[in-house]
């Protein structure tokens, strides 16, 4: 008689947070999750670098303002080189188009939550991110993208010989990923299978060096593979 598979192990999570108040918050709300464990809490950007390198977490909620290290600075070591490949960033915020959430994605976030999220958008977006699914809420978060793209005025590296690298569809993707589509929906516009998609999808991640979906998404806009509406 053979044994019942084994329960995956929780989604381990840090939650990193200047307010005494969230951090409990957050905390409370995802250890009564099935899957998910709060492995630690974070009181500033420095102490979740520290943390993170302790505790091995899988998801860090990162608030944006916090002393001594903020969190875009904070995200930018994790997600940046000789950081943990395999920690992902979700960016605590209270207004959903803050600047600053913007420089967070680009610094490598893979998502944000307003702070006033439920109990399910909070277990939810953490498993999103957990499986590598960055684009959360994609209809605000590709308009935050769109926005900002639109309105920054900072020169950007110029990437246009990485875009050379794709193929005609693996660019025709990007495009969609950069207008929040998820990979059913792709499918279902190119007429392909999902798993196609999915194919797509790491190819374009490998061959632009980037984590994620939203880090793609960032590169299309501005780079130019897609334009802001009304850009």
């Amino acid at each position: 008689m053979t044994s019942p598979p084994a329960a995956p192990a929780p989604i381990r999570v840090l939650v990193a947070d200047d307010q005494v108040m969230v951090r409990q918050g957050f905390t409370v709300l995802l250890n009564a999750e099935d899957g998910i464990e709060v492995v630690g809490q974070a009181v500033d950007g420095l102490d979740a670098l520290a943390k993170v390198a302790e505790l091995d977490p899988d998801v860090v909620l990162m608030d944006i303002r916090m002393p001594e290290l903020g969190g875009i600075e904070a995200t930018r070591r994790l997600t940046g080189p000789g950081g943990p490949p395999h920690v992902k960033v979700l960016v605590l915020t209270t207004f959903d188009l803050d600047e600053y959430v913007y420089e967070a994605l680009r610094a490598g976030a893979s998502g944000f939550l307003l702070k006033d999220a439920s109990a399910e958008e909070l277990a939810r977006a953490v498993r999103v991110v957990a499986a590598g699914d960055a684009l959360l809420a994609p209809n605000i978060t590709k308009r935050l993208i769109a926005e900002f793209s639109r309105v920054t005025a900072a020169p950007r590296a110029p990437r246009g010989d990485r875009v050379g690298a794709l193929t005609e569809r693996e660019t025709e993707v990007l495009s969609l990923i950069a207008q929040g589509l998820s990979n059913a929906e792709i499918a279902t516009r190119l007429v392909v299978a999902e798993q196609t998609v999915k194919t797509h999808v790491g190819r374009i991640l490998v061959k632009l060096g980037l984590r994620d979906r939203t880090q793609a998404a960032v590169f299309a806009y501005e780079t130019g593979v897609v334009r802001p509406t009304g850009y």
